[in-house]
């Protein structure tokens, strides 16, 4: 479908619109642009005679219908010249002064500068001194014309151009001044060389500058450096040619990999090619890691902060042949200093012959026999070897103990058997520290005199007598105190079923009344105390059970029905709600805790 421009339908005056392509027409422009693309037709031709590439795009190639386009073109892809920005060149700015290669006026102009007779301004824009007589009327003593300024099209940034309006033939000045000092600099290099060539008595001062200058060249030839000693000059360049860079060592594409942003090859160049990571000068980064060197240069790093902070004046990359010095005396005064300290020490209080003990490899049970052992792990030729099960040397005591620390236990402490002492690493003291840790643990001696129980007449039985007894401990006291309450309880149960059998021979009526509230008593009172706390500890532990499951239903509900738990009781618990929360906690170190909570 051909495009026809509106501007050129309006012109024609014809409002059927464009031309239509029948089906023999379309196809046919499809087999061209088909075959155009295949290769086997020309490709189509622009208004500038390029050819225009087929398979570009439709949207591409078409042009729009307001560039009224008279044939295939790609003229609206590229840069309008409407729409070129143009600027003022580098050489393009104000001329300054005034024009004297022009000839100035004899004779007044019309449209001329009443009082200086110029051309380029008016009289209220003229700068010269006003006259009494202008030159218009004076007709003589003509000023010259100014530069006609250029019309410039200055944008914010041309404004503020730095080189905007440079001119080069400014600088030649300084480069003329430069080339002179150069020679004469030359000429006296060259004298010099001719002095020394002939040498005086007196020399001047020039020529010892100028050894000064060059005095490391004469020494050595450094690396980069090349010495001309015709004209006496060094020339110094900043990079060591003689470098190989490390991506040229190898250059198999297989070989080592080169990063440039960080400049590292961590493998070897050279691998793989016959040659060892020795007899190469470089073999990747990685080597030189490992070599230590990083690790030396950082202990260097570290010596020479110290040394700046206590006020020593050293640098790592200033002055490294001084730190490397220092850092040598230093090291060799330590060493001096740590191996007079320990020698003192073993001469003041012994022990070389500890140090020149075997090691410890032969110390713990490795000989030289041979044992032969089966699959199944039998000994069947040799002695087996002993196998040593602890650090510490046996039946060793110290501090004079005849007993081992733990041999005795008392109140929750343990101590030595021999002197009852509980401090671990103490001196033995032998049987006087045992009266003492004795005297400390026991109470005064009981009075051995008999005491006669009130109620021994009512029970018939009489208090066994105290016999004398040597002195006790703390808990064997404790054992005794508590079968004497046990004693006491069963007497007074014992007399309160008497009391009842007494009140049970009263009359009928009385007796089955009474029969009925003593056996309720007598069942509640023979009780034993721990069969009560045991059903406390039990109704505590289905309470416990209770509030476990309904803490669970709670944290399986939504957050936003979940009720509140401000209104619930805070009280302290009792003991058995203690004991049954220690029977129900979850002990994850006990081995035999999962057994526990299978049901």
């Amino acid at each position: 479908m051909s495009k026809v421009a509106v501007s050129r339908i309006i012109q024609s005056k014809d409002d059927s619109g464009p031309a239509k392509k029948n089906r023999d027409e379309y196809r046919k422009a499809k087999e061209l642009e088909e075959a155009r693309k295949a290769g086997s037709e020309a490709a189509a031709v622009d208004e500038d005679g390029k050819d225009i590439n087929p398979h570009i795009p439709q949207y591409i190639s078409d042009a729009p219908w307001y560039l009224d386009p008279k044939g295939p073109t790609l003229n609206h892809q590229r840069q309008q010249e409407e729409k070129i920005r143009k600027f003022s060149s580098i050489t393009e700015w104000y001329n300054r002064g005034v024009d004297k290669t022009q000839k100035v006026a004899t004779k007044y102009r019309k449209g001329a500068c009443e009082n200086c007779g110029a051309m380029t301004h008016k009289k209220k824009d003229c700068l010269d001194r006003p006259r009494k007589i202008g030159a218009k009327f004076t007709g003589a003593d003509f000023s010259a014309d100014e530069f006609s300024q250029p019309t410039l099209s200055h944008d914010w940034e041309m404004k503020r151009d730095r080189w905007n309006g440079y001119d080069a033939r400014e600088y030649k000045e300084v480069i003329d001044e430069h080339k002179k000092l150069e020679e004469a600099r030359k000429e006296v290099r060259k004298a010099a060389v001719a002095e020394k060539a002939a040498p005086e008595e007196d020399g001047g001062e020039s020529s010892s500058e100028s050894e000064d200058e060059d005095k490391y060249v004469d020494d050595m030839d450094m690396v980069g450096t090349k010495v001309d000693a015709a004209e006496r000059y060094t020339v110094r360049n900043l990079r060591i040619r003689e470098d190989t860079a490390k991506y040229l060592r190898n250059l198999d594409p297989n070989s080592a990999h080169y990063d440039p942003k960080t400049r590292s090859m961590r493998k070897n160049p050279y691998e793989g090619t016959g040659k060892g990571a020795e007899e190469v000068d470089y073999a990747g980064d990685n080597f030189l890691r490992i070599t230590g060197a990083t690790v030396d240069h950082a202990k260097s790093t570290m010596f020479a902060w110290e040394a700046a902070r206590k006020g020593l004046d050293v640098h790592m990359l200033a002055e490294p042949t001084k730190l490397e010095s220092l850092k040598e005396e230093f090291e060799k005064k330590k060493t001096e200093f740590t191996s007079d300290v320990s020698k003192s020490i073993l001469d003041k209080y012994g022990g070389q012959e500890h140090l020149e003990a075997p090691p410890r490899e032969l110390i713990f049970a490795q000989t030289e026999e041979y044992v032969e052992y089966s699959r199944h792990g039998k000994v069947i030729r040799g002695a087996e070897t002993k196998v040593v099960r602890s650090q510490y040397e046996e039946d060793r005591m110290n501090g004079n103990h005849t007993s081992v620390w733990g041999s005795w236990w008392v109140e929750g402490r343990w101590g030595y058997k021999c002197c009852h002492s509980t401090m671990k690493q103490s001196y033995c003291t032998g049987d006087s520290g045992k009266k003492i840790s004795n005297a400390s643990l026991t109470l005064p001696p009981p009075n051995n005199e008999k005491k006669e129980d009130p109620n021994s007449s009512d029970e018939g039985e009489d208090e066994e007598e105290e016999e004398d007894e040597p002195q006790k401990t703390l808990v064997e006291i404790h054992q005794d105190q508590r079968s004497k309450t046990e004693k006491t309880s069963k007497k007074k149960n014992k007399k309160k079923k008497k009391k009842m059998k007494k009140k049970s021979k009263k009359g009928k009526k009385e007796e089955s009344s009474s029969s009925s509230s003593s056996s309720s008593s007598s069942s509640s009172e023979s009780e034993d105390e721990e069969e009560v706390r045991k059903k406390k500890v039990a109704e505590a532990l289905k309470k416990l059970e209770k509030e476990n499951a309904e803490a669970e239903r709670l944290s399986r509900m939504d957050e936003r029905k979940r009720p509140y738990n401000s209104m619930t009781d805070s009280k302290a618990p009792t003991e058995e709600e203690m004991e049954a929360y220690a029977l129900k906690r979850q002990r994850s170190d006990d081995p035999m805790a999962a057994f526990l909570t299978k049901k």
